[in-house]
């Protein structure tokens, strides 16, 4: 049989308002859509490690006997804390205007110059911190957290366009395991940095480096959609942009969507939309508690060199790197075989990401340096575990609406890292004394009660259906061939 012409499909297609039925499906395995993927998978990957540096590095800048020949600070636990929590100064503001700036201009470019910045920026960190001090590090952090902020709904952007609805959850949870593995990757390496020849500077001129090259990489063979890549094959496109499917006739049909009015009322007055807000925020004061504070516990409570600190503070963050995929398997086994419904689903994954990391977290505030082994097992078993929220309260936006998925997303995420602000100055508040395991207790029973506060509310209060406002009443466009008015979708509320 003949193929058929895949130009002359689109063609044909777009002029008649319709989605072709016979699609050739792409042949190559590796097409130009597992290529974005991957370079989405570095951009999260760099940004993360760009994001955690300062987390490890903190811990020798401040240690004189790490430091012996490179600059030494005497910044108090509540300074550090200022530092550690600046990032997030700038990340929550950039957060809602990225989606738009990322519309408008491509998310290609927002994504790039985000990146590009904050590397160049952390290559300056350590002679910003030798001529300004900890309030000239602040302003950089802050700095970088605009830049950043504008990663998140670049990205997803750029999945919604690359990713057909068939292949949407494969390669949405490759692309953001990227975050995992920079944030382990980081860990791992930055203690031995700060103990080698080259210093705790090297930290960041490593970091630096690394997402110059990708920044590099990503301008060339990045790009916001299929239609401006040079690389990809027509066939590809067409399966990427047109194909559609049972669970969701419309893809394809993109160019025919008229933008939806965002409904503002309606999502400030829903209470689905809170529940899963006060989970996002719960889940982000947990987890940023570790992420910021860890290093510092474990060298001042558990008595590990900073060597052995980062390397054994990168463990959980590889463990939650590989169960997002355990988790991901089980689900769609689960899924597979109709062994639950959805929202039991959901909540029994969240669940498990939020209240066994809660039983961890006490557990740890028990810890000292005669219980090192069952200290890591209990940070792993928090860290590692906090991976199956990605089937949880991750996904509940989608739930709610998928045409505002990313307006909820933004929303949350914004509220959610104001707690990332929040956690680590409640830390140097609490803190006084780096090596009262008491005071330690504290941040930790904090974090567990909001990990505990937040699952409960979504159990009880959480909604896994797609509420009224998620499409308009009627949508009409105008038909560009005979001018009339046409009704393309109307609620069936």
């Amino acid at each position: 049989m003949k193929k058929p012409n895949v130009s002359h499909l689109m063609v044909k297609a777009k002029e008649a308002g319709t989605v072709p039925t016979n699609i050739p499906r792409p042949k190559q395995i590796f097409g130009i859509r597992h290529v974005q993927c991957a370079l989405i998978f570095f951009a999260l990957a760099v940004a993360y490690a760009l994001r955690v540096n300062m987390s490890v590095a903190i811990v020798a800048m401040t240690d004189k006997s790490t430091n012996t020949k490179f600059d030494e600070y005497d910044w108090t636990e509540s300074t550090k804390s200022l530092i550690l929590s600046s990032f997030f100064w700038g990340y929550v503001v950039t957060q809602v205007p990225a989606g738009q700036l990322a519309q408008r201009y491509g998310a290609k470019l927002v994504v790039f110059w985000g990146v590009l910045i904050c590397s160049i920026l952390a290559i300056l960190t350590p002679i910003c911190a030798k001529i300004g001090g900890s309030p000239l590090v602040c302003t950089l952090r802050v700095i970088q957290g605009l830049c950043q902020g504008t990663v998140f709904p670049s990205s997803h952007n750029l999945l919604s366009k690359w990713a057909p609805f068939a292949e949407r959850g494969k390669l949405g949870t490759i692309s953001y395991s990227g975050v995992q593995f920079g944030t382990a990757l980081m860990l791992c390496i930055s203690g031995e940095l700060a103990s080698s020849a080259f210093g705790w500077p090297s930290i960041f001129y490593i970091s630096g480096a690394a997402g110059c090259v990708w920044a590099v990489l990503w301008f060339f063979f990045a790009s916001s959609c299929p239609a401006e890549n040079r690389f990809i094959s027509e066939e590809e496109k067409l399966y990427i942009e047109m194909i559609p499917t049972d669970e969701d006739p419309g893809a394809g049909k993109n160019e025919l969507k008229p933008k939806l009015p965002t409904p503002w009322l309606d999502i400030l007055t829903s209470v689905p939309f809170y529940v899963v807000l006060c989970a996002h925020c719960a889940n982000n004061w947990g987890f940023w508690t570790l992420l910021t504070e860890i290093p510092t516990y474990m060298k001042n409570i558990l008595g590990m060199d900073i060597k052995s600190n980062a390397l054994l503070s990168s463990l959980p963050y590889w463990a939650m790197f590989l169960l997002c995929f355990v988790f991901l398997i089980i689900s769609e086994i689960l899924s597979r075989n109709k062994c639950m419904g959805l929202a039991f689903s959901r909540k029994l994954f969240n669940t498990l990401g939020h209240w066994i990391p809660a039983i961890g977290l006490i557990g740890m505030g028990y810890m000292d340096g005669d219980n090192v082994l069952l200290a890591i097992i209990f940070l792993t078993l928090t860290v590692g575990m906090n991976a199956s929220c990605y089937l949880g309260f991750q996904m509940n936006h989608i739930d709610l609406s998928s045409n505002f998925a990313g307006t909820l997303m933004g929303l949350t995420n914004c509220a959610a890292n104001i707690m990332s602000i929040i956690a680590p100055l409640m830390v140097g508040f609490i803190v006084t004394d780096e090596k009262n395991p008491d005071q330690w207790r504290i941040v930790f029973f904090i974090a567990a009660a909001f990990f505990f506060v937040g699952n409960l509310l979504f159990i009880l209060f959480g909604k896994f259906t797609t509420q009224s406002w998620n499409e308009p009443k009627t949508v009409t466009i105008k038909n560009v061939t005979n001018g009339q008015n046409v009704v393309l979708m109307e609620s069936q509320n």
